[in-house]
């Protein structure tokens, strides 16, 4: 409910939707997520997503052509002027973990990142991490955190996970970002943020 308020200060500040739309063109006034726009009574509806991260299509399109342009040049090297065996072998891996590479990122960033009271989640519906288990935000200027995004702390360990482009989970690090925007990473780590402080204060009452 923390999170509740703080959204609706935010809609006050900028008005109706369209405004809203224009300050952050990520955030969606439709239903499954917390709506700003849609009051009952006077009163906030709160629905389940918070706050949604999708890959940008441009940084998308981007960094798969990158791999793959990587992945054909060193083939082309490996068969057009083939050197030693052994480092024949080995560039041909090299490509081949391009393409490998190319094919995890398009794959992983058709999915995108959701976040609701409870958890921080795809929108396949894989649990990355459950906001009661978030430790930290780690916002420090050398943390290790993805192009765009932000770098979370867990209290326990969990399997190591990896979507290209999108997020990864090394132990307890959990990094948010990579072909997305910046704008949807900022408002989610802002909600996020609300949602950490709302449930220290509830901690620090009892």
């Amino acid at each position: 409910m923390y999170a509740v308020r703080h959204l609706r200060q935010f809609a006050g500040k900028h008005g109706d939707c369209a405004q809203i739309r224009r300050a952050l063109p990520s955030v969606f006034c439709r239903a499954k997520q917390l709506n700003p726009c849609e009051t009952e009574q006077g009163t906030l509806m709160q629905q389940e997503i918070l706050a949604t991260v999708r890959p940008s299509s441009a940084r998308r399109w981007v960094g798969v052509g990158m791999l793959s342009t990587v992945g054909v040049l060193i083939i082309y090297v490996a068969l057009a002027t083939p050197p030693e065996p052994v480092w024949q072998v080995f560039l041909l891996v090299v490509g081949g973990a391009s393409f490998w590479l190319t094919y995890r990122m398009w794959h992983a960033t058709s999915d995108w990142i959701e976040l609701t009271e409870t958890e921080l989640r795809t929108g396949a519906g894989h649990l990355i991490a459950r906001i009661e288990d978030i430790e930290a935000i780690d916002q420090g200027v050398f943390a290790f955190k993805p192009s765009n995004g932000f770098l979370l702390k867990t209290k326990e360990k969990a399997g190591n996970s990896w979507a290209p482009g999108l997020w990864w989970r090394l132990g307890r690090r959990v990094g948010v970002g990579g072909l997305t925007t910046a704008a949807e990473t900022k408002f989610m780590l802002q909600g996020l943020a609300q949602l950490l402080a709302g449930r220290n204060q509830q901690k620090d009452s009892l």
